[in-house]
């Protein structure tokens, strides 16, 4: 058996707040009925300023909605791509129109007014809320699998009991290079973790050992980023942000734990190599 129940949208209880005014992206018909909502749409209130939040501003921009992002951060994107690389992303946004409230949060909704922490009033049609997911664990946990933040797996993806898999958003692995175990909400991730599931429930025993890889588009930039640094102690810049051309590598203690690149895929490529090569 092979548990991939995925993750689901953190919501937030906001005073106020209806299912048509306050909105999540987590599915297909999310998506479609986020489109809909924009036909009409005039001004967006986005609530998060990691990917979910910052991508969608961008989309909504590109449609000539105006976007308010309200998020804790003092950068959009800072946690995980540090304060360089998201005051840079934050300046990409503001040369498209979005306005920003750093370090703020929603306290209540009027209507279709948004009342943020700071006393702020913003006008919206509706609010997207992106501020992060859990990982599904119900199932898992009436089952009687380890669990710690995710359903704790072992090198070849089975969890504690000889049978069951995991994979995708609730799988925590050990990381051949960190040491530490990883549960990582990404795309290719997920589709590599499926792949690696597959071939051990197939008989044929072979560890997860594969770098993760994400990227993201917003507007004319795309970010493409190989390893995992949930901290760091340096991060050194190849390259100029402004001039979209860069490698921006974050390391600990001299030892290289990710890569993130704008416009230089070769050099992404070769970061994975390097990376893998160090398991």
């Amino acid at each position: 058996m092979l548990l991939a129940t995925g993750a689901d949208p953190i919501r937030l209880s906001i005073p106020g707040a209806t299912e048509s005014t306050a909105r999540y992206l987590r599915t297909y018909a999310d998506s479609r009925s986020l489109v809909a909502l924009a036909g009409s749409a005039k001004r967006v209130v986005v609530v998060g300023g990691s990917f979910i939040g910052m991508e969608a501003a961008a989309a909504l921009r590109t449609r000539g909605i105006a976007v308010e992002v309200v998020a804790l951060e003092k950068q959009p994107l800072e946690r995980v791509l540090g304060p360089e690389l998201g005051q840079f992303m934050r300046k990409l946004h503001e040369a498209h129109g979005v306005t920003f409230h750093m370090e703020d949060t929603v306290a209540r909704m009027e209507g279709h007014s948004v009342v943020l922490r700071s006393g702020a009033t913003l006008d919206a049609d509706f609010v997207l809320l992106g501020v992060g997911v859990r990982p599904d664990l119900a199932l898992a946990e009436q089952a009687g699998l380890q669990t710690d933040r995710g359903v704790v797996v072992d090198e070849y993806l089975e969890t504690s009991v000889p049978g069951i898999f995991a994979a995708g958003d609730i799988a925590r692995w050990p990381d051949v290079r960190s040491g530490k175990r990883l549960r990582i909400e990404h795309w290719v991730v997920a589709e590599r973790l499926g792949q690696a599931a597959a071939r051990n429930i197939l008989g044929q025993r072979r560890p997860f050992d594969a770098v993760p890889f994400f990227w993201t588009q917003q507007y004319d930039v795309a970010i493409k980023y190989v390893g995992h640094a949930e901290s760091w102690d340096n991060i050194s810049i190849d390259g100029k942000l402004a001039d979209k051309n860069c490698t921006v590598t974050y390391s600990r203690g001299g030892i290289p734990l990710a890569v993130a690149t704008i416009s230089r895929d070769l050099r992404s490529l070769e970061a994975e190599v390097e990376l893998e090569s160090r398991a």
